[in-house]
């Protein structure tokens, strides 16, 4: 008989993937939330999954249930969760089920604060191309990959992004401990999320926990140019191994990166960055732990584009582009934009950054951002006031803002058409255009801008 789920706040990002994988696997699933957007609401309808009404209904749990998995969104007080408690059944948040599911596999996780979604799509690429059979989570839709997640009885290996943030509303401990892996990356350890980590000990403390609960032969591949990493990935543990990692050697022809090996000479790459030669390195070291040979690494990873929102072309010409990025965290924003200077250095770099979560919109971390725009020739950041209100933080003035990034020629805007009219006033001659944010830019569309000002 098959298995019967529910799933409480189904429309999240990693639940309603996990939802559809279970349904694929036979089970028999329901689901509840009180808000569900597209992808989630479309991909689901299309399923027979899409709850019929918003909202949350108690009745929907039942002794007929085999396990109840709770979402992030859901609150402490849900109706159904507290009818699921009464009841007796099973509860778990998604990184507990899923280590349920994954028991008899050998398990990967990929952390760190920055690169964790292109390294993960890196070793699942490379995986794929070389006909290895695997399960995985990431946290972004990937070119090739019908969903975010997949689970089968039979894959003997699970590579998961796991982040450090609190597992689910009744259980506070970081989601990436409750994998329990055999294989840990940890790509690097920048403070974020003020909200949840008011301390920047309290968050490096996270990651000493992962390091720490790794079992006996355990593997821990770690940057060894971060320096609060390399303090953490040499703590003397004779029972597991580190594995450092660095800046993979590499050169720019023509807008052009190639990576530079003794063996198979240059290889040609779709991505370029400087952090993303570190991803290269870290994903490399993982595949090797998991039986791909270099060989196998070099020859896949030339065909890989990227996890959708990193460093996307929005448009280009013989002397242009536009690109946009999920960069908001100040060490993300500082390396992306870095990278698209260094790859086109004869260009002009225009950056954009949109101020949007809680942790860059509040007065006590915007000073994080202190010279992270440094490397664009004009820099410009968006934030939108009603944001502010609607997360109930204190507003901040534009000069605020200028104070905080140290960049007297700042350009700042809280009304986005004011900034597209900013953006297309300039000339874009031998000119690039970064767009950076977790959001939209106040819903500013930008394909079109792109193609109107890149041509």
């Amino acid at each position: 008989m098959s298995q019967k789920v529910h799933f409480i706040a189904i429309g999240g990002s990693v639940m309603h993937n996990l939802a559809i994988a279970l349904h694929r696997q036979g089970y028999q699933i329901t689901g509840s939330d009180d808000e569900i957007y597209d992808p989630a609401s479309s991909r689901l309808q299309k399923l027979g999954l899409l709850p019929a009404e918003i909202g949350w209904f108690p009745e929907k749990i039942h002794q007929g249930l085999d396990a109840v998995i709770l979402g992030m969104h859901a609150r402490k007080d849900n109706p159904e969760l507290a009818r699921a408690q009464e009841l007796g059944i099973p509860i778990y948040s998604y990184p507990e089920y899923i280590y349920q599911q994954s028991k008899n596999k050998q398990r990967v996780v990929i952390a760190g604060s920055h690169g964790k979604t292109t390294i993960t799509s890196i070793i699942l690429h490379a995986l794929r191309v070389n006909n290895r059979q695997f399960d995985y989570l990431v946290g972004a839709q990937l070119d090739g990959f019908e969903t975010m997640v997949k689970l089968t009885k039979s894959a003997p290996l699970i590579v998961v992004e796991g982040d450090e943030y609190p597992a689910s509303p009744t259980d506070l401990a970081p989601k990436f401990l409750h994998y329990h892996p055999h294989i840990a990356l940890i790509s690097g350890i920048a403070w974020d999320h003020y909200n949840v980590f008011p301390t920047w000990e309290g968050y490096v403390q996270q990651f000493e926990q992962l390091a720490d609960s790794l079992s006996k032969s355990g593997v821990l591949v770690f940057d060894e140019t971060d320096d609060m990493l390399d303090v953490i990935g040499k703590n003397e543990r004779a029972d597991v191994r580190s594995v450092p990692y660095n800046i993979h050697p590499h050169k720019i022809v023509n807008g052009q990166t190639f990576l530079t090996t003794q063996a198979y000479g240059d290889v040609p790459l779709l991505i370029f960055g400087e952090h993303n030669m570190k991803n290269i390195s870290g994903a490399l070291a993982v595949c090797e732990e998991v039986g791909l040979t270099q060989a196998q690494f070099y020859r896949a990873i030339q065909t890989f584009k990227g996890a959708a929102n990193r460093m996307e072309t929005l448009a280009k010409s013989d002397n242009s582009a536009a690109f946009k990025d999920f960069a908001h965290a100040p060490s993300k924003v500082e390396a992306t934009t870095k990278a698209a200077k260094s790859q086109f250095p004869t260009r002009q770099l225009v950056a954009c950054v949109e101020l949007h979560t809680f942790s860059s919109l509040n007065k006590n971390f915007l000073g994080q951002y202190a010279h992270k725009l440094d490397a664009a020739d004009v820099a410009v950041v968006y934030y939108n006031p009603h944001t502010l209100a609607h997360k109930r933080l204190e507003p901040i003035t534009p000069e605020e803002v200028k104070a905080a990034f140290q960049r007297p020629s700042l350009e700042v805007f809280t009304d986005k058409d004011a900034l597209q009219a900013f953006l297309t006033s300039l000339s874009w001659k031998n000119k690039n255009l970064l767009m950076m944010s977790s959001g939209t830019f106040g819903g500013l569309e930008l394909k079109g801008l792109a193609s109107q000002i890149i041509t």
